[in-house]
């Protein structure tokens, strides 16, 4: 379970331990995101290199994937921890997020966070309700995935099934994830479905090896969330999470965090789902969050973006095709130590394997290490100081 180690004087942030069957975890954490079970373009046998502690995987994208096996028993389901192949804490989430993802996503044509303002140019402009492949029930969802295949159904009961199957460490009670453009009313029958299934997921578990998270929900609306989090929060979970649409912006995001975790208790961890980069995770951290998870330092790898001290910086660039320094300076990862800023420069611009593989090892290199000195710092009491002067850096860049 969740032991508090250290609280800082000036702001929520805090150090602790996650105590999981399959290690502890250090918090301040970052989850980093294997959605089938393994990290795109990262052997398992780097893994342990780029000192990662937590890994999280999707619970909707694994089902399928096992699915289209032919496999019908949930018995037969590998275990998530052999598909990464490392014996470590692994999370996987319930499966709400395709529910947003596969739903309403699609019909509004955004993303978790809007980036524009429905007030200003109109919700009808951009539905397209056609595009929507999910049907919300109060049973749980049906999705409809391909026109020559059946629906599928996921609720509260059946996603913690298929989570205890999958053996994860941390799992999460299954929601509905709403929109930035949904209204007051919708973003409320959202929060009480979500409230509804908590409960059934509780009613649900039975295994005593993994820790469930409630997640609170209630968009951008402040007496929602503060609702969401009194309900949540009074349920038997041995974590929280907060979820949802956060606003349309990212100031927005904090806002929901200011509301909703004073009503959660201090002895239980505190997730933030799909938020990390960052500037989030050192906000997130002052507001009281323990651990994040977000694509941000595998897919923005692949795509040639490596995290610095001073920022993030597009290594495909031909100002770095006969730059020899290290990626980042004074960075301890593998990558740094043997492949200067001229070589992977190379390799993205002729396409070789190896230039994911190393972009990605040393991003998650630079957050863990990043959680690492928030920790640190935290311990010494020096926390906002430390915040102050990364974020100084990162806006030289």
């Amino acid at each position: 379970m969740f032991k508090l180690v250290k609280k800082d004087k000036n702001s929520r942030a805090r150090t602790g331990v996650i105590e999981t069957a399959h290690g502890i975890i250090e918090t301040p954490a970052y989850a980093m995101v294997g959605t089938h079970g393994s990290i795109k373009c990262l052997p398992p046998e780097k893994l342990p290199e780029t000192k990662t502690q937590l890994v999280i995987a999707n619970t909707f994208h694994l089902w399928q994937d096992f699915k289209k096996t032919g496999k019908t028993s949930l018995a037969e389901l590998p275990p998530v921890h052999r598909l990464f192949g490392q014996k470590m804490p692994v999370m996987t989430d319930s499966g709400g997020f395709q529910v947003f993802s596969l739903g309403f996503a699609r019909e509004h044509g955004i993303g978790k966070i809007a980036g524009f303002f429905p007030e200003k140019n109109g919700l009808d402009k951009y539905s397209k309700p056609e595009r929507n492949l999910v049907t919300i029930r109060p049973e749980g969802v049906y999705f409809k995935i391909s026109s020559d295949r059946p629906e599928e159904f996921l609720g509260p009961e059946s996603s913690i099934k298929i989570q205890e199957a999958l053996s994860a460490d941390i799992i999460f009670a299954f929601d509905e994830c709403t929109s930035p453009l949904h209204d007051y009313k919708y973003t409320r029958e959202a929060m009480e479905r979500t409230h509804s299934w908590a409960k059934i997921c509780l009613e649900a578990k039975t295994r005593k090896d993994q820790l469930l998270y409630g997640i609170v929900q209630g968009g951008e609306f402040e007496d929602l969330r503060m609702a969401s989090a009194k309900f949540i929060g009074s349920l038997p979970f041995d974590g929280f999470a907060i979820g949802g649409s956060l606003g349309k912006s990212r100031s927005s995001a904090f806002d929901v965090l200011k509301w909703s975790i004073p009503l959660l208790t201090e002895s239980h961890p505190r997730h933030f789902l799909g938020i990390g980069n960052p500037t989030d995770i050192l906000e997130g951290v002052e507001l009281g969050i323990d651990t994040f998870d977000c694509v941000v330092p595998t897919r923005e790898a692949r795509h040639g973006s490596v995290w610095t001290k001073e920022g993030r910086i597009d290594i495909r660039k031909r100002i770095y095709k006969s730059d020899m320094g290290k990626l980042g300076e004074n960075c301890g990862c593998p990558v740094c130590q043997t492949t200067p800023r001229a070589e992977l420069n190379r390799q993205f611009r002729t396409g070789d394997q190896m230039a994911g593989q190393n972009a990605t090892v040393h991003n998650i290199f630079f957050f863990n290490n990043l959680m690492f000195q928030i920790r640190e710092a935290i311990k010494q009491g020096r926390f906002l100081q430390f915040k102050n002067e990364f974020l100084s850096g990162l806006n030289k860049n």
